[in-house]
């Protein structure tokens, strides 16, 4: 039953591809084929409260349930149809669960270990053939227990799709609030589900354009204060540092890390152009990539290093470009209706996503790396500023809704069938994913 709803999932998530061949790790290698129109259902799956101390167990089994749903890829039963409070020691009963609609049943304890640590252990089971596809345990602090949810969510996700995982991550943003004439802005971080928000900086200077290193703690953005010109910054998250990227006598903008962390790529403002200029945080050494009389700007690399998507106008209007990492073989990508801006690139390499204007309004969309396949995955009166899940399956942007109010957060994948809102504070804009926690630890 797995395989079949596997296949639904796959086709709907292949989108006009005539065939397609994957192989998740739980299953052999699959062929489906894609029609117009498939359509598609999000798998029903079971996720028993946990047994353990207290509410522990319910609250990380709510946020497996809470993630999974937002996926879009998935349809949590509800408790009222469980047929039972499966033991985690012992089998479920499967025909009980199949017959409650359940493909698939995710069951766990959490529990305290002599020392007071907190153990976290789970088993999902494949309802239709009754074997158990995944199981692990995990030993932390009991102050983590939010971040095992997200982990034991991953591992879920990614043993029924195929996919990387992306919940254990969290979010940088702009926060606003206050009056749209004089709106307050300050640099916040969250987890991917909007829970645990603090504040990095304190509404004293602009701040904008946040992004996340791909391989540190490390967050770069543009600040302003008031007077002054325009700042690329970076923060580390772990011990509140700050530190101005370069000495530039004008505006810097559009900071982004290169995939080791080693180099930012930003857009520095000479009169009235723009180029793109690289620096090496280690030696301080600078690049210039481009040199233009038009505005260069909004800089992304390849997940391998060795190209860069970035804007431009020099056409007449915005578009988008390409080049080499050391600024060789400059080229135009974008060539349909209307001005291409804020390129940015899939951490899996196979798209660059952008935001469109065109008609008044504001899309964001995606195209293969040549600029071929252009997809629209969501429009809107202004949608801006998207940023890749670290399994490069979702984008998250920001909807502005004009007037008074302001923008919200919103997530997207890249079939354009799955969006959903993120949850803020207050008003937010210029989101920037961070790598799976995990990953980004293990590297340092």
């Amino acid at each position: 039953m797995i395989n079949r709803l596997l296949s639904r999932l796959l086709i709907a998530l292949a989108l006009v591809v005539p065939m397609i061949a994957i192989a998740p790790a739980a299953f052999a290698q699959l062929t489906f084929r894609v029609g117009p129109g498939g359509q598609f259902q999000p798998m029903p799956i079971a996720i028993a409260d946990f047994a353990g101390e207290g509410d522990l167990g319910q609250r990380v089994s709510g946020i497996i349930s809470n993630n999974l749903q937002r996926s879009g890829y998935f349809a949590p039963l509800d408790r009222s149809r469980f047929p039972e409070r499966p033991a985690f020691d012992v089998a479920p009963r499967f025909e009980a669960w199949k017959l409650a609609g359940a493909q698939a049943l995710v069951t766990g304890r959490v529990t305290r270990d002599p020392s007071g640590r907190l153990k976290a252990e789970f088993r999902l089971w494949d309802v239709d053939t009754g074997q158990q596809l995944t199981g692990q345990q995990y030993v932390t602090d009991p102050n983590f227990w939010r971040r095992v949810g997200h982990i034991i969510s991953d591992a879920v996700y990614t043993k029924l799709t195929g996919f990387g995982g992306f919940f254990d991550t969290r979010i940088v943003f702009v926060d606003e609030s206050g009056p749209k004439e004089n709106r307050r802005k300050r640099l916040a971080i969250m987890d991917q589900d909007g829970a645990n928000v603090r504040y990095l900086t304190q509404g004293d200077s602009l701040v904008v354009t946040p992004r996340y290193s791909p391989a540190s703690q490390d967050i770069t953005y543009m600040s302003q204060v008031e007077g002054q010109q325009p700042r690329v910054q970076v923060i580390n998250l772990e011990t509140g540092s700050r530190q101005v990227v370069g000495n530039f006598p004008d505006m810097t903008s559009s900071p982004r890390f290169s995939p080791d962390g080693q180099r930012i790529v930003m857009s520095l403002q000479q009169g009235g152009n723009a180029n793109i200029f690289m620096m090496d945080l280690n030696t301080r050494a600078t690049t210039r990539l481009t040199s233009t009389a038009a505005i260069d700007t909004s800089p992304s690399f390849s997940p391998d290093g060795t190209q860069i998507v970035f804007e431009s106008d020099r056409g007449g209007q915005q578009q988008i470009y390409a080049m080499n990492a050391d600024g060789s073989n400059q080229r135009r990508i974008s060539f349909g209706d209307g001005s291409y801006s804020q390129p940015a690139w899939s951490p899996r390499g196979d798209y660059i996503a952008f935001t469109k204007r065109r008609a008044g309004g504001f899309a964001i969309g995606i195209m293969k790396p040549d600029g071929s396949g252009e997809r629209i995955l969501t429009e809107g009166f202004h949608n801006e500023s998207p940023t890749w899940a670290p399994n490069g399956q979702y984008i998250l942007f920001f909807r502005d809704p004009g007037g008074q109010a302001g923008g919200k957060l919103y997530m997207v994948d890249i079939t354009g069938r799955v969006e959903q809102p993120v949850p803020t504070p207050s008003y937010a804009s210029d989101p920037a994913w961070s790598p799976l926690l995990s990953e980004n630890r293990a590297q340092n």
